[in-house]
């Protein structure tokens, strides 16, 4: 059973304004997802889309992608880490630094980043990579008329899906939605995912 989730301050969390999480990866990576950038209670915990209401991890979960929903509210947990690494679930964000929200990142810092992420692309091998967030792709690869779904081109010759953002400002999407999204790159990338997650 996970701790009961931390709860921070707006004044705590803002001290992690520019602090850097680190990528989780395990030896071998068949599906690797990438957020924009790191939330401040991402950042404060060392946990991807670790704040309470972010909606990966129950997406995750709904799609069938892990066997039981992760809480990273307070960090990863030793169990949780060794499933992922297992399934072979990793995740990198385009921009590495954290702020309050995603449109506080410059062009620069997007294609700063677009860089960096080729590069880890290219070092973990993984079977597919999918970046959620659209707008943020655009900018950061300069493809302007991109659209979500399976790309044409890759990143660092590795199948890529561009698909929705978890985050709850992103008031277009559900869990159910975003399951069948991630699932789709899931099933690219050799994983089993639920069979209703179409």
């Amino acid at each position: 059973m996970p701790p009961a989730a931390r709860r921070f301050t707006r004044a705590e969390l803002l001290r992690y304004h520019g602090a850097t999480v680190d990528d989780f990866s395990g030896d071998e990576v068949r599906l690797l997802f990438v957020g924009i950038n790191p939330g401040l209670w991402t950042a404060a915990v060392n946990a991807h889309f670790a704040r309470p209401g972010n909606r990966f991890w129950p997406a995750l979960h709904r799609a069938g992608i892990t066997p039981w929903q992760v809480d990273a509210s307070s960090g990863m947990q030793p169990a949780d880490v060794e499933m992922l690494h297992a399934r072979g679930i990793g995740i990198s964000n385009i921009a590495p630094t954290a702020s309050a929200r995603a449109d506080e990142l410059t062009a620069d810092d997007l294609v700063h980043g677009a860089a960096r992420l080729e590069a880890t692309v290219a070092r973990l091998r993984p079977r597919a990579v999918a970046v959620l967030g659209l707008t943020a792709y655009r900018q950061a690869f300069h493809r302007p008329k991109a659209i979500a779904g399976r790309q044409e081109e890759t990143l660092a010759g590795t199948a890529l899906w561009v698909l929705p953002n978890p985050s709850g400002l992103n008031a277009h999407e559900t869990v159910d939605s975003l399951a069948i999204a991630y699932a789709a790159a899931a099933r690219a990338a050799g994983l089993e995912v639920a069979s209703d997650a179409r």
